[in-house]
């Protein structure tokens, strides 16, 4: 990790910064405007210290600006897009836009990336979904799809800074991410091709999975559940899409990882939960 005192972001020659909990949550929110209410209960609730959308369907002059404001988070970097993709960086703490990296290669409102006080980079991303048949001769999203994990692996080589990466990944790579490993391994984000994908990303940024670091298999660890089931808590079909992942040097701070499960029963839910890290920084 970084010596705080050797950022610009802190005075030199300051006395040292004692550590304190900073707590950061992704969540895909499908849709910002529409789930406004429970993203303001949610940081009145969790309080995170930094919060990263996915999915926010907005041109940036139309993001609700002001209720975040109400609420303390005066730090908000945004790249929208109308109607769909989309991603955002809310924070109670200053933040420095670092980048926007076009993994998609057709200027998709995909990722973020912000520089926080302390020298750490966190890197905001939304991994498409891929569509419904797992051949890309057939389905030119699903290779679209593993072009953007190609595109991330290549830069994932070239890190030399502290990161954290956070984001709807859409792949659950482990048998136990998914509520039936033989079930779905013909379904798009659960397929070998895709996970053997993910693996190569993880490979070469020698990225720590803090979901499993925190959670190791086969405890049950979900962050999506479809609409299209009457009864989500019933069926329980839930597959782990909603990752973060960090470089050893931000790994060894972590101290906790939650999932929010229960805000898939919250008004109008976003069919993706809140997942949190906390860190001693």
């Amino acid at each position: 990790m970084p010596n705080p005192s050797d950022d610009a972001g802190f005075a030199r020659g300051a006395a040292p910064i004692k550590s304190h909990r900073v707590k950061i949550v992704s969540w895909n929110i499908n849709s910002v405007r529409f789930r406004m209410e429970i993203v303001e209960r949610f940081l009145r609730e969790a309080a995170p210290d930094i919060l990263c959308l996915q999915e926010t369907k907005v041109v940036d002059d139309d993001f609700p600006f002001a209720p975040l404001r109400a609420l303390g988070y005066d730090h908000i970097l945004i790249h929208g897009q109308r109607m769909h993709h989309g991603v955002a960086i809310i924070s109670r703490v200053p933040i420095v836009e670092d980048d926007r990296l076009d993994w998609q290669a057709n200027r998709e409102a995909r990722h973020l990336g912000v520089r926080l006080p302390n020298g750490v980079r966190l890197e905001n991303v939304y991994v498409p979904a891929g569509g419904d048949v797992p051949d890309r001769h057939v389905n030119p999203k699903f290779g679209q799809k593993l072009d953007f994990v190609e595109r991330m692996t290549r830069w994932s080589e070239t890190l030399s800074h502290p990161t954290l990466l956070v984001g709807d990944f859409n792949i659950a790579p482990l048998p136990e991410d998914v509520w039936s490993h033989k079930q779905l391994l013909g379904v798009v984000s659960h397929t070998p091709v895709e996970v053997e994908a993910l693996g190569q990303l993880q490979a070469a940024g020698n990225w720590v999975d803090l979901g499993r670091h925190f959670h190791p298999a086969p405890a049950r660890l979900h962050t999506w559940w479809s609409y299209r089931a009457k009864d989500w808590a019933a069926s329980d079909r839930g597959r782990r899409l909603d990752h973060m992942w960090a470089t050893a040097d931000v790994a060894a701070q972590a101290t906790a990882h939650t999932v929010f499960e229960d805000c898939r029963n919250w008004l109008k839910p976003s069919d993706h939960v809140p997942i949190m890290t906390e860190f001693a920084w």
